[in-house]
């Protein structure tokens, strides 16, 4: 079993795990598992541990643009044309 990181430490990385953007966002794990295998949110996995990584700043803005754009009535495939996934 793995160490959280202290929220400060979270709050000043560059990147950030799933779980910590759970922490940041208070978005689901399983919605954010969702967005990422529907391309929505980009990531960086390190080869020798597989651990996907997200870059905190970017990350979070589009994690509250999709949100908004949900709460706009928009649809996850109108929401991936307008971020151009689509």
């Amino acid at each position: 079993m793995s160490r959280q990181r202290r929220i400060e430490v979270i709050e000043s990385s560059e990147y950030v795990t799933v779980g910590e953007l759970v922490r940041l966002s208070g978005v689901r794990y399983s919605t954010l598992k969702y967005y990422t295998e529907e391309g929505m949110l980009p990531f960086e996995q390190a080869e020798e541990n597989l651990t996907r990584s997200y870059r905190r700043i970017e990350t979070l803005e589009r994690i509250a643009l999709i949100k908004k754009r949900k709460e706009e009535g928009l649809s996850i495939p109108e929401i991936k044309m307008e971020l151009g996934l689509s």
